[in-house]
């Protein structure tokens, strides 16, 4: 059985980005890097979604192939992987 990604963003751009702590904003001295992970740019192929290979965000390009899909089903890929050749 598979589990779906933690997170789910949907986004309207190919080229996306992850800090692992995007949507963590409190306190006066919010500082992010201590929160997440280091910013890394994904870019999201022809399947429609990319994962982040620290946190595990799923991106979903909306009206992509993978919009609307239960996410579950869906293999974990990083920029780079290949689900078909697994």
């Amino acid at each position: 059985m598979s589990l779906p990604p933690p997170e789910v963003s949907k986004v309207t751009t190919r080229r996306v980005w992850c800090d692992g702590a995007t949507d963590i904003r409190t306190g006066k001295n919010y500082r992010s890097a201590a929160l997440g992970h280091p910013k890394i740019y994904l870019e999201i192929d022809e399947h429609g979604y990319v994962d982040c290979g620290y946190c595990d965000r799923r991106f979903v390009l909306e009206c992509g192939p993978a919009d609307g899909v239960d996410q579950s089903q869906l293999m974990d890929i990083s920029e780079g992987a290949d689900p078909g050749h697994r």
